[in-house]
């Protein structure tokens, strides 16, 4: 079998329905797609990706009427928050009804469901009598795929094909929100800010971490991680000095130039925090493809969407 890498969306619908997983483009990630109502195609991401069964999975949709199809009880801020950010990288974890099977929730009472801000992605959904499931496309806890390249590089002919939609957008997952009574819940920091989030519900409590029984992906201390070593730090200059002699990566945020290093990623010339973002995961996939004794990058600031791009490089040195 070879991985086609298409822009054929109606050979890749049909590959779904036939029970075949496809990498599909969204604005955050590439994802790793599969009917969400046939366990038999569910599982085989499972397989493919390694994925542990208690890490739960979230629902795509292309339309908010699918919602009451697929969640009940719904909290009146997860509507607000799907009226302000829908499509787009935020997810919602909400009580499940009964047609969402276990193995998609992880046996959770919860699911997460979200829809993607990608035209050709909701083209695809537009065109499905069912939701798809759609992890990130790479094996588990490796660094996230933000290219068809990408997926490619991961898993060759192993998945039928990969829809190409181009480089993603956003570049971090979606922020997965939940809500227990009346306090609203960051489950995982991503592509929306968590002082967005406030603007729209007030004040949220954080829960990220979870090492057992996570509420929603993106929780496990080991994420999104290269092969190579890989250190965070608020002083480049200093870590440098302690791999004299070594071939040694640098992920800056804007600057240019380290002397000792042996090659550096910038990520925004310009300080744009969203350019940052956006080229963070394409930019950790380089550099360890490249030989590297050790992969440096710099801490961002803890505002804005550097708090969501600090958890990314922090799971990734775990």
């Amino acid at each position: 079998m070879s991985t086609s890498i298409t822009k054929d969306i109606v050979f890749c619908q049909q590959l779904l329905k036939d029970k075949k997983l496809v990498a599909i483009p969204t604005e955050t990630v590439y994802g790793l797609a599969a009917n969400a109502f046939d366990n038999d195609a569910v599982q085989q991401i499972f397989e493919m990706k390694g994925r542990p069964k208690f890490n739960p999975m979230i629902v795509h949709i292309h339309n908010v009427a699918q919602l009451e199809m697929l969640a009940t009880n719904i909290p009146k801020n997860a509507l607000k928050l799907a009226k302000r950010f829908w499509p787009g990288p935020l997810t919602l974890i909400l009580p499940k009804q009964e047609l969402i099977s276990d193995l998609v929730t992880a046996g959770k009472a919860t699911v997460g469901i979200r829809m993607p801000n990608h035209k050709t992605t909701l083209a695809l959904l537009e065109g499905l009598d069912f939701p798809l499931v759609a992890p990130s496309a790479n094996p588990f806890t490796r660094i996230s795929p933000t290219s068809a390249q990408h997926v490619a590089d991961y898993f060759g002919t192993a998945i039928p094909a990969i829809l190409d939609g181009g480089p993603c957008r956003v570049g971090l997952e979606s922020t997965i929100v939940g809500f227990e009574a009346d306090e609203t819940i960051i489950y995982r920091k991503g592509g929306i800010s968590i002082d967005e989030i406030k603007a729209v519900v007030g004040d949220v409590r954080l829960i990220t971490t979870n090492e057992t029984a996570p509420q929603a992906p993106g929780m496990l201390l080991k994420h999104y991680a290269p092969k190579t070593t890989f250190v965070v730090t608020n002083a480049i200059e200093t870590e440098l000095q302690k791999h004299e002699g070594k071939r040694v990566g640098v992920i800056s945020f804007f600057k240019t130039s380290f002397p000792k290093a042996t090659v550096v990623k910038t990520l925004s010339l310009e300080k744009n925090i969203e350019e940052a973002a956006s080229k963070l995961f394409a930019s950790l996939h380089e550099l360890d493809g490249k030989q590297l004794d050790i992969i440096i990058a710099e801490k961002f600031p803890e505002e804005g969407l550097g708090i969501s791009i600090n958890d990314r490089l922090e799971r990734a040195q775990k």
